[in-house]
């Protein structure tokens, strides 16, 4: 047996996946846009500027209770049901279990290569790599281990992040408790320095050191994204987005419980932010417990879309449109990069340093709709996205 070098057609795909990527990518460019506002004064785990009022406290209110944190938990859930499905792919095509699993080994190696190439020349936060990277270390680990096994490690997972979320809270009761001596200045922290560098060369070097740290983190050290990958392998195991009518109860529960508890604990962040609770340099108290919820939003977001998919008539042509940007979600994430990173950096253009919370968060929705204009062009003519022809090429062996 040999191993297939033909990757799935676009007519075989399933439309869940995709219409959620197509959606997430719109929360992905809200959710990074305010990094970029480097001459502002940030929060200790928010990008968002402190003091915000108005317009700008507004939109930082809706991404902290639906976008913030739940867009790369959603990103890795995404992923880890693609890892299931290229691998099933290659041995439904014939390919020996251990041929299926060099190909995704090259593909993770791959995007460690894409997102460190990403990182160095324009966005630091990239996660292509960290996904590459939470792909090389989660199928050599668990790929063919049982379905049980799987859910067991993803609860270990999530109740260490809950264990470390229960201590944060804690240790702020205790800092409240000792007065205000005890808490720690936080008004020189900014991890937007690779941003705010004017030199190209010198911010190249930056933003590399921060990807270098970042990704580990990201893919596997925050726990997060580990226990969204092993859930989404037990869910593309029983075909669960294939065939989302099939699933609907468990689906509802999902999106239901999942969002309730993403959205609760958000409107707690955001109430921080406006600074109804407790002091700003406190924040940290919430950041676990935010991750966490996180986890809950991001399969909430999945188990969605699987719902609205169950529901699509053909010839949608929303649908279709976001089904257009899933199907090249490399390429329009990286697009994203290309748009931001020169416009707003002050290496570029500098507009970061003019524009705030509301303004910028416009200019990542047009961003998005550019996007969804070129994938819709390219689905018309039938062709793949750059990003995904140039990965496929490096990842199939050639015939």
């Amino acid at each position: 047996m040999v191993l297939s070098a033909t990757p799935i057609s676009s007519t075989a795909r399933a439309a869940a996946p995709d219409l959620a990527r197509g959606l997430m990518l719109l929360f992905i460019a809200v959710a990074n846009a305010p990094w970029y506002l480097w001459d502002e004064t940030q929060g200790i785990t928010s990008a968002h500027p402190i003091g915000a009022t108005g317009a700008d406290l507004v939109v930082q209110t809706i991404a902290q209770i639906a976008i913030d944190g739940r867009t790369y938990p959603m990103f890795a859930a995404l992923f880890g049901y693609g890892i299931w499905q290229l691998y099933r792919r290659q041995l439904d095509a014939g390919a020996e279990p251990a041929l299926a699993r060099r190909l995704l080994r090259r593909r993770h190696w791959w995007m460690v290569a894409f997102g460190a190439v990403h990182a160095a020349l324009l966005w630091m936060g990239d996660v292509v790599g960290a996904w590459g990277l939470a792909g090389l270390v989660l199928t050599w680990l668990f790929l063919d281990r049982r379905d049980k096994t799987l859910v067991i490690w993803s609860i270990v997972f999530a109740s260490l992040l809950a264990l470390g979320a229960v201590f944060s809270v804690l240790g702020a009761a205790l800092v409240l408790a000792l007065g205000p001596d005890a808490i720690a200045d936080t008004s020189s922290f900014d991890a937007r320095l690779p941003i705010a560098e004017p030199n190209y060369l010198v911010s190249l070097s930056y933003r590399l050191g921060f990807w270098l740290l970042l990704a580990p983190s990201q893919g596997l050290l925050g726990l997060v994204a580990p226990a969204a990958i092993l859930l989404a392998i037990v869910a593309a195991r029983h075909r669960v987005l294939e065939a989302p009518a099939e699933h609907r109860p468990l689906l509802r529960r999902v999106a239901l419980i999942g969002l309730a508890i993403a959205w609760g604990v958000g409107a707690l962040v955001a109430a921080q932010n406006a600074g109804l609770l407790l002091p700003r340099d406190l924040d940290w108290a919430f950041a676990l417990n935010n991750q966490l919820a996180g986890l809950a939003g991001g399969l909430g977001y999945v188990a969605l879309f699987g719902l609205i998919a169950a529901r699509l008539r053909p010839g949608n042509r929303v649908a279709s449109a976001l089904q257009a940007v899933g199907k090249r979600s490399l390429t329009c994430y990286l697009a994203q990069s290309v748009v931001f990173a020169p416009l707003m950096s002050a290496w570029g253009f500098g507009l970061g340093a003019e524009l705030s919370s509301w303004s910028i968060a416009l200019v990542a929705v047009l961003t998005w709709l550019a996007t969804v204009a070129l994938a819709v062009i390219l689905e018309a003519r039938g062709l793949r996205g750059p990003a995904e022809w140039a990965l496929r090429r490096l990842v199939y062996p050639r015939r």
